[in-house]
């Protein structure tokens, strides 16, 4: 009887000592298990959000519209290559503004463009002068005050950005002005100038080719 009393109690303890510690290994695992899973949560890659949708602002970067897709891919007359020399320069380099370059040259405003600070060139193509009957050119050309007036109603004293261009009216350096108006990659300049190709960056300004020649009211 003793013996049997013995033996029981000697499993009680057995049993009382084992399950703290089976318990204690359950629970382990348990945790392992979660910080396991805290850790694969942590590390997985969060879920990537779709861009937001545009609302039609034009492009705040480098140049848009068909005619930029004329510009020579490398090279001096590239954008990127435009972008190094201040614009009456990087314009030479262009192929489409071979009649501004000769007609900013006759009238003596190479440096005057080169050396102007943060100015916008509304910039006409060699097509934009073709509209221009030849006698009403060679006029223009012939008389350096007209070819003055009408190349520097080109330019603006300051960058103006695409976004700019959605409804404005901006003071030239010929001191008239001239109205803007458009959105997205579409701009119109007075009503009857399209920009081909905008946002072009020079050294000291940034360029907006165009399909028409502004003329001045006065």
């Amino acid at each position: 009887m003793y013996a049997l009393r013995f033996r029981r109690t000697a499993m009680a303890v057995t049993a009382a000592a084992v399950l703290p510690l089976t318990l204690s290994a359950c629970g382990g695992g348990d945790s392992a298990s979660d910080e396991a899973a805290d850790k694969s949560a942590s590390s997985a890659p969060a879920e990537e959000q779709p861009p937001p949708a545009g609302d039609g602002a034009a492009p705040a970067g480098g140049p848009f519209g068909p005619a930029c897709a004329s510009v020579p891919k490398e090279g001096a007359g590239s954008f990127d290559g435009m972008a190094q020399d201040p614009v009456a320069t990087a314009a030479s380099n262009n192929p489409a503004l071979s009649t501004l370059v000769a007609a900013v040259k006759k009238a003596g405003l190479v440096d005057t463009l080169n050396n102007a600070e943060n100015i916008t060139v509304f910039a006409p193509t060699d097509d934009a002068f073709a509209k221009i009957p030849k006698a009403d050119l060679d006029k223009v050309l012939a008389d350096k005050q007209m070819l003055t007036d009408i190349l520097t109603y080109h330019v603006v004293g300051r960058k103006l950005t695409a976004q700019q261009l959605g409804n404005g009216t901006y003071e030239t350096l010929q001191k008239s002005t001239l109205t803007t108006s458009g959105s997205g990659e579409n701009y119109t300049i007075n009503d009857n100038s399209k920009v081909v190709c905008g946002n072009v960056p020079t050294a000291n300004a940034t360029v907006h080719i165009v399909d028409t020649v502004l003329m001045p009211d006065s």
